[in-house]
C-alpha cells in the first residue's frame, strides 16, 4: 500500500490534484468510458431515439433538482433563448447520429472514435476561437489520434458492412459534437455551465421521444434486467452523478488538471467492450487505442513550469 502511494503521489502532484482527487478523477473517467457499453446493451431492447429520450429525460429532472437544491442560477434572458435552442438542435443531431452509429458498430470502436473529439475541437478552435491556435505539440497529438482512428477503418477482422457504416456515423456525430463545443465556447461567457447543460438536453428530450414514436418501429421491444441496469447506468451514473461530480471537480481544481486524465476513457471503454460484450480484440484495435491514448496524453500534457 505504501509503494502504491509513493507512485501515485507524484502523478497527482504533476497534474495539480491531490491524491484523493486524482483517484476520483480516474474513477470518473473510467465510468464515462464504460458508457458506450451501457448504450450498446440498452439498444438491444429499446429503440434508438427512445433510449436517448428516456435517458436524457430522467437526467434532466435529476440535474434540475440538483440545481434547485444547490441554488444554481436557472433564469436566462430573452436574447439567450435562440442560443439555447441552437444548442438543443446540436445536441439532438449529434446524439441521434451517435446512437444510430452505436447500434451498428462495437462499443470499442464507438469509444475510440468518440475520443477524437478533442482533436476536431482543436482544429475548429484554431479558426473560430481567437488565441486558441494549433502548435507543434497539438499537431503531434492530432496526427497520432487520427492515425488511431484510421487504423479502425482498416480492421479486416472486425469491420463488417454495418460496423463500417456505424463507425462513419459516429465520426460524423463527433464532428457535429465538436461544432457544438466550439459554439458553446463562443457564447459561454453569458451563461452558467448548468444552463448550457440542462436546457439543451431538456429541450431535446421531447424531440427524441417524438422521433422514437415516429421512426423507432417498436419503441420498446423487450425489457430485462440487463437493459434496466444499462439505462440506470447511463441516466444516473454518467448523465447525472457524473455531470455533478465532474463539474464539482472543475470548480475546485480547474478543467486543465482534470483533462489530463481523459486518456482513461478509451482504455476503459475498449476493455469493457472486450470483456463484457465479447468484442474482438484485433491488432488494429490494439494499435488504435495506443495511438489515440498517446495522442490524448501529448495534447493534454503540461510542460514544466518556469520559475
Amino acid at each position: 500500500m505504501e509503494t502504491k502511494s509513493n507512485v501515485l503521489t507524484p502523478l497527482a502532484a504533476s497534474h495539480g490534484l491531490p491524491l484523493g482527487a486524482s483517484l476520483f478523477t480516474i474513477f470518473l473517467c473510467g465510468l464515462f468510458g464504460a458508457n458506450a457499453v451501457a448504450i450498446k446493451i440498452s439498444l438491444t431492447g429499446l429503440g434508438v431515439f427512445t433510449t436517448a429520450g428516456v435517458r436524457f429525460g430522467i437526467a434532466s429532472v435529476v440535474i434540475l433538482l440538483w440545481a434547485v437544491c444547490t441554488g444554481k442560477p436557472l433564469a436566462v434572458r430573452r436574447k439567450q433563448v435562440p442560443q439555447l435552442l441552437t444548442l438543443a438542435m446540436f445536441f439532438f443531431v449529434q446524439l441521434s447520429l451517435f446512437y444510430f452509429g452505436q447500434n451498428m458498430t462495437t462499443a470499442s470502436h464507438a469509444t475510440l472514435i468518440s475520443n477524437v473529439l478533442p482533436f476536431f475541437v482543436m482544429i475548429l478552435a484554431h479558426y473560430y476561437i481567437p488565441g486558441d491556435t494549433i502548435n507543434l505539440k497539438k499537431t503531434s497529438g492530432l496526427v497520432l489520434g487520427f492515425a488511431g482512428v484510421l487504423l479502425l477503418f482498416f480492421d479486416n477482422v472486425a469491420l463488417t458492412g454495418d460496423v463500417l457504416q456505424g463507425d462513419l456515423l459516429i465520426l460524423l456525430a463527433v464532428l457535429v459534437w465538436s461544432c457544438h463545443v466550439v459554439y458553446i465556447k463562443n457564447i459561454i461567457d453569458g451563461f452558467h455551465p448548468i444552463q448550457v447543460t440542462l436546457y439543451p438536453i431538456s429541450l431535446a428530450t421531447p424531440l427524441f421521444l417524438l422521433s422514437g414514436y415516429l421512426w423507432d418501429g417498436e419503441m420498446v421491444r423487450f425489457i430485462d434486467a440487463s437493459i434496466v441496469k444499462a439505462m440506470f447506468y447511463q441516466t444516473f451514473i454518467t448523465a447525472s452523478f457524473g455531470f455533478v461530480a465532474w463539474n464539482t471537480l472543475i470548480r475546485r481544481f480547474g478543467a486543465t488538471a482534470l483533462h489530463s486524465f481523459v486518456f482513461i476513457m478509451p482504455i476503459s471503454g475498449v476493455f469493457l467492450g472486450v470483456t463484457m460484450l465479447d468484442e474482438p480484440l484485433t491488432p488494429n484495435l490494439i494499435g488504435a487505442i495506443i495511438l489515440v491514448v498517446t495522442g490524448l496524453i501529448v495534447v493534454n500534457r503540461r510542460g514544466a513550469r518556469r520559475p
